[in-house]
């Protein structure tokens, strides 16, 4: 079964291009499920019937992986990758059906993204020592995520060629290898570039064309960067939930604040469909209420 794998991750990446999270991502949910079948004695992919596609499900709603429930999103991402290679091997006649095809699970719809203030961005922010390498390479890799509003496998993919310091933008090749450029504003033009020249310089070998590196001078990758900021929060008891995806959808709802137009909000995410934008305007729109109504009842208190 790991061979019938490696081969559909190899026929991902020659014909469609997924990006490494996406294939990161497949290897995660199909490696689970073939975990699964060993578990319940399945020996052979062509055995999956949808008694087994229906106890597999039971076994994600119910079970506990790195000590948490899955979301509704989570098993819906799952049973799409599952989806997708059945699908590879029908086509390759390796299965005489896809015992996924049918079968879905609800997902909340329209929640609204997790955001920061302004003034949180600044907390954050600030909790980096600047006088230490490490820290200081982390309050640029930071920086340049909510400045630029990345994706974190936009931040780990990005390299030293995709950044033009002249003209102050970086190259962001996002999904589907759809390239984009973004501005960055100064303060992340000095961060990157004395980490570049004075931080990153001592770690890394002349072959590595990735920014931000660990301290063994190799690509930090997406779970790395998760760890590290949800280790700033945990050692710096900060009072908000974070995930890296937060700094983009802060990015995206304080140009919104700001009075940016929606299109230039849409062509720096990145997002192919103006309805994905959208959403923040609903957090922008909450916030204008919130402010509107401690206003007047300040007012009328008075």
């Amino acid at each position: 079964m790991d061979k019938l794998l490696e081969d559909f991750l190899i026929y991902v990446d020659t014909s469609n291009s997924g990006s490494e999270h996406t294939k990161e991502s497949y290897y995660r949910d199909i490696h689970r499920f073939m975990e699964y079948l060993n578990s319940e004695g399945v020996t052979d992919v062509k055995d999956t019937d949808r008694y087994v596609v229906m106890g597999y499900v039971s076994h994600l709603r119910t079970s506990q992986f790195n000590g948490k429930t899955l979301s509704s999103r989570s098993i819906a991402r799952n049973l799409s990758s599952l989806r997708s290679f059945f699908k590879y091997l029908t086509m390759m006649k390796i299965t005489d059906s896809n015992p996924f095809a049918s079968v879905s699970i609800s997902v909340p719809k329209n929640r609204l993204p997790d955001y920061l203030f302004e003034d949180e961005v600044d907390t954050l922010l600030k909790c980096f020592d600047l006088n230490d390498d490490l820290g200081y390479r982390n309050r640029a890799l930071f920086e340049t995520m909510y400045g630029c509003g990345l994706r974190v496998s936009e931040a780990a993919d990005l390299k030293i060629e995709d950044i033009d310091f002249a003209d102050r933008v970086i190259r962001v090749v996002g999904k589907g290898s759809k390239a984009r450029i973004v501005p960055f504003y100064q303060i992340i033009s000095d961060l990157l570039e004395k980490y570049i020249r004075n931080i990153r310089a001592r770690y890394v070998s002349d072959d590595c064309p990735y920014v931000f590196v660990n301290r063994n001078g190799k690509k930090l990758t997406t779970r790395g960067i998760e760890y590290l900021l949800d280790k700033t929060v945990r050692d710096n008891g900060l009072p908000f939930k974070l995930h890296p995806h937060t700094l983009r959808h802060s990015f995206a709802t304080h140009l919104l604040d700001a009075g940016v137009d929606l299109r230039v909000v849409q062509e720096l995410l990145g997002h192919s469909n103006l309805s994905t934008t959208q959403i923040y305007t609903h957090i922008t729109t909450e916030h204008l209420r919130d402010a509107y109504d401690k206003a007047f009842n300040e007012n009328n208190a008075d």
